[in-house]
């Protein structure tokens, strides 16, 4: 974690009390945390990463994010920065690099212990672990040449610089990846398997108005190079193989996410995601959820729609940390003076 985090970090192992004990410190945590203090209550967040962000930061600092209000696009960093700096007034506690293992409810609070030992008592837990721990999914082929030429993820695409591209995958990384490195590299193709794209239609959009090179219905069928990647063999479903250059390939092909040891603490999961009613409530008594991790079949998968869940969660964990707390917090506004 970087020194100018405001908030008392320990990443040795501690015992916490405090009123709110956020799990995750992605920006769904990091708002939740900003929005706990300005309920008054004392907020932790626990993370497994050794920084805050979560996926955001470690897998998407230099991507444009489209969804956040009152931004036309922010970079993934200067998104986490700016929660991080709204987060300081509630001067949370961090914890970091250590992965919450076990979670008991009790009458008037929850235990929380770490694998690293540190123990955090809440009187509410909001879970915002988004997709919990995550592994990307490989090509079929040219495995190994990962880190020599393929990879995973773009954090600086400026390392890519007057070089020959090719992104492979067709959702909103791959196409957000081909299109954020477009005016960078010399040349960029992207790869998918298929002629409809997963990704938001306005990526799409953008990806077709570029100089990207869009291959469809193409698979990777060979990765060649001899220390370092030269280029890709391209099939297409009718059987016709094409070469193209690469000095990278970027597989962007999803990822293999598992909520880990949250699945053993008796919450009740709608297929792989929490279930919670409307007021973020999980199964499990002074447990709340928001984000990536919970979810319902019509839920919208958005960074801002995770915010108002966020906010939804800690209004209705205020009556239990404060007896007598409003759910509603009420506005300047209703003052009458």
């Amino acid at each position: 974690m970087s020194a100018d985090v405001a908030g008392t970090v320990d990443t040795t192992g501690f015992d916490v009390d405090v009123d709110l004990v956020v799990v995750g410190g992605g920006p769904v945590g990091l708002y939740a945390a900003y929005y706990a203090g300005f309920r008054g209550m004392s907020v932790a967040v626990v993370d497994a990463l050794d920084h805050l962000g979560g996926q955001t930061a470690a897998m998407y600092p230099e991507k444009q994010v489209f969804d956040v209000a009152g931004y036309a696009a922010v970079k993934g960093q200067h998104l986490v920065d700016a929660l991080v700096e709204q987060a300081e007034s509630a001067k949370p506690h961090y914890v970091l690099g250590e992965q919450v293992v076990d979670l008991v409810t009790g009458p008037d609070h929850a235990l929380l212990t770490t694998a690293a030992g540190t123990v955090l008592r809440g009187r509410a837990v909001l879970l915002a672990a988004g997709i919990g721990s995550f592994a990307p999914r490989p090509l079929p082929v040219g495995t190994e040449y990962v880190s020599r030429g393929v990879v995973h993820f773009v954090p600086r695409p400026s390392d890519y610089a007057g070089g020959d591209v090719v992104v492979v995958g067709g959702g909103d990384s791959a196409v957000d990846w081909a299109t954020t490195l477009e005016p960078v590299a010399r040349s960029v193709a992207l790869v998918h398997r298929r002629d409809a794209f997963r990704a938001h239609e306005a990526s799409v959009a953008r990806l077709r108005s570029s100089t990207v090179e869009v291959l469809t219905p193409y698979e990777v069928a060979e990765v060649h190079g001899d220390d370092v990647v030269t280029g890709v063999s391209l099939a297409h479903e009718s059987g016709t193989v094409v070469r193209r250059d690469a000095d990278v390939v970027v597989a962007a092909l999803g990822f293999k996410a598992d909520l880990g040891p949250l699945k053993r603490w008796g919450v009740d999961l709608d297929r792989r995601q929490v279930a919670v009613d409307r007021a973020q409530r999980t199964s499990l008594p002074r447990v709340f959820a928001a984000g990536d991790c919970c979810g319902h079949p019509d839920k919208v998968t958005l960074i801002s729609v995770g915010f108002g869940e966020a906010a939804t969660a800690v209004n209705h964990a205020a009556p239990l940390v404060h007896e007598g707390a409003a759910v509603t917090p009420g506005h300047s506004s209703d003052d009458q003076h």
